[in-house]
Formats: C-alpha cells, sequence, structure tokens
C-alpha cells in the first residue's frame, strides 16, 4: 500500500487495523526452497528482417530502451530470449512491447535498477509476455495512463510492488504472476471510477496478495489465486492518496487461500494485516461474492476499520460517493482536527465458500461505531464461525439492520488484539534474500512471435460475473 510506511506505526493501529486463475491456469504448489537470484542466462538469437512497424530487439535495436525511443503509435517492439539489465521507460501512446519467450525474456535489475518498466503518462501501452526481477522498486508500473494493459508477465523478487498501475484507468492485467514483493503483488490504486480487470493472475509470497487504495469503481478481480501471502486481498480507504474512499470493487470467483505465510518480505501493514484472506479495511459498497477462502489464523472474510492519523483530507459523506476522481482532484480539503476511523460500510459478502479460519470465517467489525449502522451485509455463505455470532442473521442482505436483531457485542471481532499480534508477528525478511517458490515456467501467450499487436483499449472486457461460480478448491 502506497505511503504506509509514513502512516505507520503503533500508533496507527492504536484502535483498529490498517489497512495488492482459473483451473487452466493454475500452478503447482511450488517449492519453497531458495532459489537462485540470477536470471537464467540465455544468449538473444537473431531477429527476422525488420518489418514495418515491428522492431525488434537486440537485431534492430541493442536495447529495449532504444527500441522503445524510436518506437511511433500503433508500433510493435518484438524482444528475443536474453536478459536486459534495463529500467525502461515509456511515454509513447499506443505501442505493444513484448516478449517472444515470456520464461526466457528476463529484465533484470541486478538490485540497482529501480523500475523494469515505468510507463509514464503514455496511453494504450501494452506490455507482454517476458519476466522482471530484482528491481528495487516494481517489475511493471504504469501511472497516470488512460489504458493500459499487462499479459502473460512474471514479477519475481521485487523492492516494492510485483505489478503496479496508480492513478490509471482502463486497465486489463491478465494471465500473470507476482511472488516476492514487499508490498502487494498486483496494485491499483488512485482511482475512480477505474474500468479496469485483473483476471487469471497468481499472487504469492508476497507482503499482500492484492493492495488497493482508493480504488473502485467498475473495478473486477476475478477467476485468480491468491496464497502464502502474509495477506491475500486487502482494499482500503485513506486520504494519504486521492480519490477516496475506496469503493464499489468487485471480488468474485477467486481462491484465496493459506495468507499467513511467515518469512516473506513485507512493509508493516502486511504484518499488521497478516493471516486475513479477503481484508476490506475502510472500503464502501464492495461485493465479495462467490470466492472460496480457507485457512486463515484470523478471517476469512473480515470487514474493519482504518484507522488514519495525520490525515490530508475530512472522510466525505455519503453523498460524495459517486464523485470522480478528476472532480475530487479539483476540490480543496478540509484538515481534520485529529486521526480519521474509515468504516468499512455498505459492503455485500455473498454465497462465498469458506473454511478453517481460526478467528473466523466471515466477520464485520469497528472501533466505536455501531455495526448495524454501518450497511454491511451477509448472505448465502457457506461457514462455520463468524464475528459477531450469527452474523449473517444479524446482518441479512436485503433488509435494513438494527440493533435489535440480536446481540452484536457476542464474539466481537475485537481487532485492537492484532496489534499485539503485530507486535510478536514474525518480522519482514529482506527481499533481496527472502526464500521464494522457484522461478516458475509458466504458459507463453499464444504466437507471441506472429500476433498482431493490439495497443491497450479503454474499455476493458466485460465479464459475465453471473456465470462464475466457486471454484474448487485446490492443494
Amino acid at each position: 500500500m502506497r505511503l504506509f510506511r509514513a502512516l505507520l506505526g503503533v500508533s496507527v493501529l492504536s484502535v483498529s487495523l490498517i489497512a495488492c486463475g482459473s483451473d487452466d491456469d493454475a500452478v503447482d504448489a511450488p517449492s519453497t526452497e531458495a532459489p537462485t537470484s540470477e536470471a537464467p542466462s540465455t544468449e538473444a538469437p537473431s531477429t527476422e528482417a525488420p518489418v514495418a512497424g515491428v522492431l525488434n530487439v537486440p537485431a534492430d535495436y541493442a536495447t529495449i530502451q532504444e527500441a522503445v525511443d524510436a518506437a511511433a503509435e500503433g508500433d510493435l517492439i518484438l524482444i528475443a530470449p536474453g536478459t536486459y539489465k534495463e529500467a525502461v521507460q515509456v511515454t509513447t501512446d499506443n505501442i505493444v512491447i513484448r516478449g517472444l519467450d515470456r520464461n526466457t525474456v528476463i529484465m533484470d535489475g541486478n538490485f540497482e535498477l529501480d523500475n523494469g518498466f515505468r510507463v509514464v503518462g503514455a496511453s494504450g501501452v501494452a506490455i507482454e509476455n517476458m519476466t522482471a526481477m530484482n528491481y528495487t522498486k516494481n517489475g511493471f508500473f504504469w501511472t497516470g495512463s488512460s489504458s493500459y494493459r499487462g499479459s502473460y508477465l512474471t514479477a519475481w523478487r521485487n523492492g516494492d510492488y510485483g505489478i503496479y498501475a496508480f492513478d490509471s484507468v482502463g486497465g486489463l492485467l491478465e494471465y500473470s504472476y507476482a511472488a516476492g514483493s514487499p508490498d502487494a503483488g498486483f496494485y491499483i490504486g488512485q482511482c475512480f471510477p477505474c474500468d479496469s480487470v485483473i483476471r487469471n493472475v497468481i499472487a504469492e509470497h508476497n507482503g499482500l496478495g492484492y493492495s488497493g487504495t482508493n480504488s473502485g469503481g467498475n473495478l473486477v478481480i476475478v477467476n485468480s489465486v491468491f496464497r502464502n501471502n502474509r495477506a491475500g486481498i486487502v482494499p482500503n480507504s485513506g486520504s494519504y492518496e486521492l480519490c477516496y474512499p475506496q469503493r464499489k470493487t468487485t471480488i468474485v470467483g477467486n481462491l484465496v487461500y493459506s495468507n499467513n505465510q511467515p518469512d516473506t518480505p513485507a512493509i508493516d501493514v502486511a504484518i499488521l494485516a497478516m493471516g486475513n484472506g479477503i481484508l476490506n479495511a475502510g472500503g464502501v459498497q464492495n461485493i465479495i461474492e462467490r470466492n472460496r477462502v480457507w485457512d486463515h489464523d484470523k478471517t476469512g472474510i473480515g470487514l474493519v476499520p482504518f484507522l488514519e492519523e495525520d490525515a490530508n483530507d475530512a472522510i466525505p459523506g455519503r453523498d460524495t460517493w459517486e464523485t470522480d476522481c478528476a472532480t475530487q482532484k479539483q476540490q480543496m480539503p478540509v484538515i481534520p482536527d485529529g486521526p480519521l476511523l474509515w468504516d468499512s460500510q455498505d459492503n455485500e459478502v455473498r454465497g462465498n465458500v469458506l473454511e478453517n479460519n481460526r478467528r473466523a470465517d466471515i466477520a464485520v467489525g469497528s472501533a466505536g461505531s455501531n455495526l448495524w449502522e454501518l450497511g454491511n451485509c451477509f448472505a448465502g455463505n457457506t461457514f462455520t464461525t463468524s464475528a459477531p455470532l450469527d452474523l449473517e442473521a444479524l446482518a441479512p442482505c436485503g433488509s435494513p439492520l438494527s440493533e435489535t436483531t440480536g446481540d452484536w457485542l457476542a464474539g466481537d471481532l475485537n481487532v485492537i488484539t492484532w496489534l499485539v499480534d503485530a507486535e510478536t508477528a514474525p518480522p519482514s525478511v529482506d527481499w533481496k534474500t527472502a526464500t521464494l517458490p522457484e522461478l516458475p515456467q509458466l504458459e507463453n501467450m499464444p504466437d507471441a512471435a506472429t500476433a498482431p499487436a493490439v495497443p491497450a483499449n479503454a474499455t476493458p472486457p466485460t465479464i459475465d460475473l453471473a456465470a462464475i461460480v466457486v471454484p474448487d478448491k485446490i492443494d
């Protein structure tokens, strides 16, 4: 979560927790043996004679950056197998940058360079079919883009995020893998409406599998796997980034399990959130449906508050939740007198299958607000435990909530105890040396050498959410 290092500390969670595939795309459970951090050594072969609109690396251009600088809108940059020790910056719209082999086109930061790819203000840029590793910041990074796409990407052992989109809209992240980031494997933040999709991805051995600060509005996370991170899927609100609150993200059809991993690199918030599957931290109007969530030390699906000290603006009222990001950026902030508590509100948790989540399969908590006034509802979930007790009876979907529906204090989540847990939790491991799964050999983009260049489209694909069922459990 962007800027959490400056915001977190014991005081930040003094009252409450603070708050980054389909079966065909799943990979086998990886080895936990520490792999070498060196990229595979492969010599880049020669490529064919130049074709109009196709820039070959290294046949036509010795480096990727040279090809990017020479590219015009609509061009395709084809990168031959090899290890490229570059930090590439992209500012040209509507170009496609593609590796010929996902597993042997390696961007290697050598623990010195910052970002494998940094797309700055350019729209329509698609990056496909390659690996980025050993960068001090991010593997793949878009900022200020009005359309972007990352397909068949592997981000492995990077110092902040794996695959990262900030202040960008119209995005698609798909068929990709991220491991070994202290913050999040996947991140989409500061956008509303985001008009973006994450599908068929795998995140493991990160601080957070997915993080999304102040993102939402036609933002869909589907058919993906989040496992063996400190915490799984963690959207959150906070005024330290714009476009608050976090709202209207749809999380459907994912496998979320065993996010208790003690030996990952991790920012402070990942340690605080450790042991939770899907943790909504101050987000509003999110839909969490038909996910399979199991094996967490705390909650399977938890709706909790986000406490923000040194806030930059007051919490916006419900009547402003439809304000788009561009409009909000023009508004003058009102600096609050003290800390803010961003409660999780008006979220729907339906039809999920949960088991073996030790504190509670489903849960909602606050730190001073009446839970029945927050509007969160639960229905049709398959579960054993909840906090408070009898949560689906207390907070059913489709009818107003009331103090009189039952005992809201029985089995209270009591998130303040998570602060004590964080003090004794396993500390972060240096991202440069953390034990990770072996760098996996993953599916390549079909026809990478011959497929036409298709720049990113500002309108993401339409997902038939109604057709998504709870995925089968995997090992």
